[in-house]
């Protein structure tokens, strides 16, 4: 993607789609950090490896971005996006 516009874009395409928490004009609200706070779901993960596998320009980027984000399994199987 390239310039601001295809990001908000891709922003307000997925603010209908359960997620929650958004604030005015389909911006997410910043997470408060408390230990209530509601986690990442399965399926949020898997649209989410779904989005960057779209948007990479490899395999090896693909692997990379997806490491960045948290989304591949650490030695515990546990993905740390979750935790």
């Amino acid at each position: 993607m390239s310039g601001s516009l295809e990001v908000r874009q891709f922003l307000l395409r997925y603010e209908g789609d359960g997620g929650s928490g958004s604030a005015s004009g389909g911006v997410p609200a910043q997470r408060s950090g408390n230990a209530d706070a509601p986690r990442i779901s399965d399926d949020q993960v898997r649209r989410a490896r779904l989005a960057v596998a779209q948007g990479a320009n490899g395999v090896e980027d693909c692997a990379e971005l997806l490491d960045m984000l948290g989304l591949t399994p650490d030695e515990d199987g546990r993905l740390p996006v979750q935790r």
